[in-house]
């Protein structure tokens, strides 16, 4: 193949393009991959920092080097939550959270992905056309197959998605300096006056803290005054926050089919984001990972990559995926959310669950289904 032909090109080279990448080239040695992204890394991304436990298994199973990918920073065991009416829980977490900065995260990713031989280039992705053998991006990069790990806002998903994002959230984020009744531990706050919404304070480790608000999105729209405003109500004393920005949550509870073709999205671009907490590096890197192994079983095996990606994203998010769309359908109701915080305050166990189903893949347990109930 030429230089701006390959076997695969990932499009997007955050996390969710970068677990593809490393997925192609662990699932098939011999294919050529290429990684593009419109920005030079490191680059900043709007997000809460925090990276699950499981989100370090995941990379550590695709090869990733996790202890030079999060060598200097900080690990969180501490979790408080406070419910849209008032219901508090605050527990140690059965497994701590890193808390990272997308600068440094996303930065360190694609170190890891170049280490492996994986070609890493700047380009902006405006076109994309479908060929007798694969498609063609700008005219000049041509693929057998492609995966779309290019965001909230992805090309990819507006050239061939049938559909577009369904339920989607509006979130706010920056820098500020730790508020002392909060050190040391992840804290979220959720609001019944714009319900779905909540703040956070995730800590960095150096003083400061990842603050941030948002909500889902109706038919008022919203402004950067009215997130920092309900950011402020919601975490008092906070001075203004540094580094701010905004970005859109597509939620999975909203989200596209996956169809048959040579094209793949992943991560945000398939409205991989939970619709319970606005958590998307989870989904990011395992959507990414099935991507990817997809594309490789498609081309060294024959058949459809979307139909093996379909397939394969059943059968490792399927129940998970109908657990958090069930729980957004009846998300109106903070009686529900109110209820799930009482259980785990009652059980480190139903709290356990909590952070599973919210940060991870886990499921409405019978111990914390059990356990809801609509009075004190």
């Amino acid at each position: 193949m030429g230089r701006d032909s390959y076997d695969v090109i990932v499009v997007g080279a955050g996390p969710s393009g970068c677990a593809a990448a490393a997925a192609v080239a662990q699932a098939g040695p011999g294919l050529s991959v290429l990684v593009v992204d419109r920005a030079d890394f490191p680059r900043d991304k709007a997000c809460g920092d925090g990276i699950a436990y499981e989100v370090t298994q995941e990379l550590s199973a695709l090869g990733f080097d996790v202890e030079r990918v999060f060598d200097g920073t900080i690990e969180v065991a501490d979790l408080a939550l406070r419910s849209p009416t008032g219901v508090r829980v605050h527990r140690r977490m059965r497994h701590q959270v890193r808390v990272v900065p997308r600068q440094i995260f996303d930065a360190r990713l694609v170190e890891e992905v170049r280490r492996r031989g994986i070609e890493v280039r700047r380009h902006s992705v405006r076109t994309v056309r479908m060929t007798g053998d694969g498609v063609c991006l700008d005219g000049s990069l041509q693929a057998r197959v492609v995966i779309g790990a290019d965001g909230a806002e992805s090309v990819l998903r507006r050239t061939t998605a049938t559909s577009r994002p369904g339920r989607v959230a509006l979130a706010i984020r920056g820098y500020a300096p730790e508020l002392p009744e909060l050190a040391g531990s992840q804290y979220i706050t959720m609001t019944d006056r714009h319900w779905p919404a909540y703040a956070w304070s995730f800590p960095i480790g150096d003083g400061r803290a990842n603050v941030g608000y948002g909500e889902l999105i109706g038919h008022r729209p919203l402004s950067r005054a009215d997130l920092l405003a309900r950011l402020h109500s919601l975490l008092p004393g906070l001075a203004e926050p540094a580094g701010l920005r905004a970005h859109r949550l597509p939620l999975s509870s909203g989200r596209p089919p996956i169809p048959d073709g040579p094209v793949l999205l992943a991560g945000d671009a398939q409205s991989m984001i939970n619709p319970f907490t606005g958590e998307g590096i989870f989904y990011a890197v395992v959507s990414g990972a099935l991507a990817g192994r997809a594309a490789a079983r498609a081309l060294l095996a024959g058949g459809d990559a979307g139909a093996h990606y379909r397939v394969a994203t059943r059968r490792r998010l399927g129940r998970h995926l109908r657990h958090t769309s069930a729980l957004a359908r009846f998300g109106g109701r903070t009686a529900l959310i109110d209820a799930g915080l009482r259980a785990g305050r009652e059980d480190q166990r139903a709290f356990d669950d909590l952070v599973s189903f919210g940060l991870a893949d886990g499921l409405l347990t019978p111990r914390l289904v059990g356990r809801l109930r609509f009075h004190d």
